[in-house]
């Protein structure tokens, strides 16, 4: 890997880390080292990193902050690519909203609020980026990223920009193309807003603020929910009715507030947390018959 950390620098990429603790980028603040961690500071810079990856045939995986993500214990063989300043920019164009993929998805819908433009009230507790937010079909409060998305801008892994519309991108529930056929980044999300009342968008976004502070773990290290909703049902009630709030291996822990949640209650390991991961799908299929599937994606070595 030194070769190769070498020719990202002479490729002037200035943020170029050997044996990054992941835990320090993730949510959970749980996960092992990536052989090397890139920050690009800006479109070229991550250009060029993928350019030296692809003709170098290195894998790699892209970050936003770390959330909707667990990093096993032995870390990620290979270059993860975090986006973050220089790809968190936005603009307004009428109704139109130009958003970098590295931008915080919450920071936005702060941002666009203040403006008067309704659509992305949603939101305000998704704690990834835009470009993961589109990557997985974020939603919440019963909408999602797809009813307001016009158009993506992804960087292919041969280091060629396309756009996908929302049609191409294939939207399903916390589902993309880009999770299956497409292997790239998304750089650039453009979204289609409406005009509202200020003070209505306004209310909405404490609405939903008041309900998550009510309902979820936020003062503890998490990474949202955990498992995917079943046809008809709450992953959250199961997991309740089956008497597993506060359950906890080592120091990962069922939330007492929010049974979808697992929180890590200072020193949880990766292990940690997957195995109680296993117990919650065993016991919910033991006790309803319903095999929950997880929400956030599992990466890396044991």
């Amino acid at each position: 890997m030194k070769a190769i950390t070498q020719e990202l620098i002479d490729a002037q990429i200035e943020d170029v880390r050997l044996h990054e603790p992941l835990s320090r980028h993730t949510t959970w603040k749980v996960g092992g080292p990536a052989d090397i961690l890139v920050i690009p500071r800006d479109k070229d810079e991550l250009k060029r990193t993928i350019e030296v990856l692809h003709r170098r045939n290195i894998p790699w995986r892209a970050i936003g902050r770390g959330s909707n993500l667990l990093v096993r214990d032995g870390g990620i063989r290979g270059v993860v690519i975090k986006l973050g300043n220089g790809l968190d920019y936005y603009r307004v164009d009428g109704d139109r909203v130009i958003a970098g993929g590295g931008l915080s998805f919450v920071k936005l819908s702060v941002l666009i609020a203040k403006r008067g433009l309704t659509g992305l009230e949603f939101a305000g507790g998704i704690p990834g980026t835009v470009g993961g937010a589109v990557f997985m079909n974020a939603g919440a409060h019963g909408s999602e990223i797809s009813r307001v998305l016009e158009s993506a801008e992804v960087l292919l892994e041969e280091g060629r920009w396309i756009r996908l519309t929302n049609r191409e991108l294939n939207f399903s529930y916390r589902h993309s193309i880009l999770q299956s056929s497409v292997r790239g980044i998304v750089t650039e999300a453009v979204f289609q807003l409406k005009e509202g009342n200020r003070e209505q968008v306004a209310a909405s976004m404490a609405q939903f603020k008041d309900r998550r502070r009510q309902t979820q773990p936020l003062q503890h290290p998490c990474a949202g929910s955990v498992f995917r909703n079943p046809g008809g049902d709450h992953s959250g009630r199961l997991i309740e009715a089956a008497g597993l709030k506060g359950y906890r291996i080592g120091d990962a822990e069922v939330s007492t507030q929010h049974a979808n949640f697992i929180i890590n209650r200072g020193q949880a390991t990766a292990n940690d947390v997957l195995t109680l991961i296993e117990h919650i799908i065993r016991t919910i299929e033991k006790e309803y018959g319903v095999t929950l599937v997880p929400e956030v994606q599992v990466v890396g070595e044991g």
